[in-house]
C-alpha cells in the first residue's frame, strides 16, 4: 500500500505533464477517489490508506487539501509503485482526467459510499463524516459487475 501523499503528488505531476496546467483541487480529490476505487476493482486491495470525507461536492481527503493549498505535494512515488499500478493510473487518467471537476463530482455523487456517508446531512453543507472503505469496496464491486455485464452484452450483440 502506498502513501496517499505520494499518490497525490504523482497525480499532480502527471496531470501537469499531460495537460500543461496545474490540476485544480476538486479534480485532484475526485481522481484520488477514482484511483482508490479502480485499484480495488483491479487488485482487490486499496491503493493507499487514507480516509475520504463526504463533502458536498464529493470525496475529500483533508490532509491532501492542506498540502495542495500550501503547494507541498512534491513527494516521489517509486517506479515500482508506478509500474504496479500502471493500468489503474492509465485507466483513470484516460477515462476521467480530461473531464471537468463538476462532472467528476457528479460521478462520485452516484456512488453508494458517498451517499451513505452523507445520510442526514444537508445537501449544502460539507460533512466531516468519513466514507467507509467497506462502502467504497461495495462501489468497486458494483462497477466491476456492470463492466462484466456490458462486456457480455457486447459479445452477444456484436457491439
Amino acid at each position: 500500500m502506498e502513501k496517499v501523499t505520494q499518490i497525490a503528488s504523482y497525480v499532480c505531476s502527471r496531470y501537469q505533464c499531460e495537460f500543461g496546467v496545474r490540476i485544480d483541487e476538486m479534480k485532484l480529490h475526485k481522481l484520488l477517489y477514482l484511483l482508490q476505487r479502480e485499484a480495488i476493482i483491479r487488485t482487490g486491495e486499496p491503493m493507499f490508506d487514507a480516509t475520504f470525507q463526504a463533502w458536498k461536492y464529493g470525496p475529500v481527503i483533508p490532509e491532501i487539501r492542506a498540502l495542495y493549498k500550501s503547494n507541498s505535494l512534491d513527494e516521489t512515488l517509486s517506479s515500482v509503485a508506478i509500474e504496479h499500478y500502471k493500468d489503474v493510473f492509465d485507466y483513470v487518467f484516460a477515462e476521467y482526467a480530461g473531464k471537468r471537476s463538476f462532472v467528476l463530482s457528479n460521478i462520485t455523487h452516484g456512488d453508494y459510499s458517498w451517499g451513505h456517508a452523507r445520510e442526514g446531512c444537508s445537501k449544502y453543507a460539507d460533512s466531516q463524516k468519513p466514507m467507509s472503505l467497506e462502502d467504497i469496496k461495495i462501489d468497486a464491486e458494483n462497477i466491476k459487475l456492470r463492466r462484466e455485464l456490458l462486456r457480455q452484452y457486447r459479445l452477444v450483440n456484436g457491439v
